[in-house]
């Protein structure tokens, strides 16, 4: 996957050790897919958090940004897919608060120690008595080689499941990072539409696991779009719970770099399953801008661009449109001299020093076309780049292209 000091290993989120999960079908969907997962660490984990930023936000969001403001720990994960429980009043509320309370009482432990997440169509309230029953079974069913059940019973409109695992060594001792998550449409920044879950066996103090967290989301969830749209129920949860037994990491240096690095490798990996897994997508868009005073400026007209309506229909039709390209990169609200903008498409120049070039159309129709026609994972992905300028900024975003069917699954979504 990469070249840096971690490997790639099986498992997802119960790769890192004292972890457990499952993935049942408790009756929430009415296609009886798997709906209800399960993340449990053996041991009190420290426990951070990223939440949607909508002002309509379903009760799980606002049930987990309150359980960690009090107390940033964690045993336990409940996920639910079918129904978002958004916009459901106060009986969302209890309905997220009984949930809790029962697999609390099925585990023996402490309602606090259990985070929520929910996901499905907003304004619908969960089917209370089919969660409430399938809890004991999922409690029976979590193991610590589960982690592919959960990604699955997580999935909406996804059409594959999306979880990762990497392993490095810190002292003398493995240290692994597992994540899974769900996500395909209303995937936009602040936070990207999704759910995602991080587990670590890592000890690290609560302050530095918080601040490793939301740079990690600032460079992946955050850079991914696929339709503009910010979800009620977007959550990154991520649990360390230091049964690595290497020694806690508590404060900045070379530990907590190499540690950080490798938790936003895993959201990186999971960011762009998302997109590449957006509905109705047919390839991933890589946008990488360079040449801005800061990397913060180089993310948010990446963000631009890879979120253009214009841009992505021109990919689904494979037509080099590049002056799209330079349309959403001017609209960012990052200032430049236009007459330093230069832009890529995969090798091919298609501007330089604000300057169209006589290009290959027809090369350049095939390369967007050779993407949509891609593997899975590996050829699927249009790269474009641009720079604004001589400055050090740097930044990536990712998005896919917008297709008839992405109308279509979106028209009959709750038909």
């Amino acid at each position: 996957m990469t070249d840096m000091d971690w490997q790639e290993i099986s498992g997802g989120v119960t790769a890192p050790r004292g972890f457990r999960a499952a993935g049942i079908t408790a009756g929430l969907k009415a296609s009886g897919l798997p709906d209800l997962a399960l993340i449990l660490s053996d041991v009190d984990a420290i426990a951070a958090g990223v939440f949607t930023t909508s002002q309509v936000r379903a009760a799980c969001v606002e049930y987990c940004r309150q359980q960690l403001a009090v107390k940033p720990s964690a045993r336990a994960i409940l996920c639910n897919s079918g129904q978002a429980n958004a916009a459901t009043g106060e009986q969302g509320w209890e309905d997220a608060t009984a949930c809790a309370n029962a697999l609390a009482h099925t585990l023996n432990i402490a309602p606090a120690a259990i985070l929520l997440a929910s996901t499905g169509v907003i304004g619908q309230r969960i089917k209370m008595d089919a969660l409430i029953a399938g809890i004991p079974n999922l409690v029976a069913a979590a193991t610590h080689e589960g982690g592919d059940t959960a990604a699955k019973a997580i999935m909406t409109t996804d059409l594959v499941s999306k979880s990762i695992a990497l392993e490095t060594t810190i002292g003398d001792r493995a240290v692994r990072i597992g994540g899974m998550a769900k996500g395909s449409g209303m995937i936009h920044p602040n936070m990207a539409t999704l759910l995602a879950f991080v587990t670590c066996d890592a000890a690290v103090s609560t302050t530095l696991w918080q601040q490793m967290l939301s740079r990690a989301a600032d460079k992946s969830f955050n850079q991914v779009t696929v339709d503009g749209d910010t979800s009620t129920n977007d959550t990154l949860i991520a649990l360390a719970n230091g049964e690595s037994r290497t020694p806690a990491i508590v404060h900045s240096g070379p530990e907590a770099d190499k540690l950080e690095a490798m938790l936003t490798a895993v959201c990186q990996y999971l960011a762009k399953s998302i997109a590449r897994d957006g509905e109705g997508a047919t390839c991933l868009i890589e946008v990488q801008v360079s040449g801005t005073i800061s990397d913060r400026e180089a993310r948010q007209i990446a963000r631009e661009i890879a979120g253009s309506s214009l841009l992505k229909a021109a990919i689904f039709g494979h037509d080099p449109n590049w002056g799209r390209i330079a349309m959403a990169a001017g609209k960012a609200g990052i200032p430049f001299d236009q007459n330093n903008l230069a832009v890529r498409l995969g090798d091919i120049q298609l501007m330089a020093n604000g300057q169209p070039l006589t290009f290959d159309r027809v090369a350049a129709s095939n390369y967007l076309k050779a993407a949509s026609q891609g593997e899975y994972l590996k050829t699927d992905t249009v790269l474009i780049s641009v720079a604004v300028g001589n400055g050090s900024g740097k930044g990536i975003a990712w998005g896919c292209d917008l297709s008839y069917d992405y109308v279509k699954i979106n028209a009959e979504y709750t038909t």
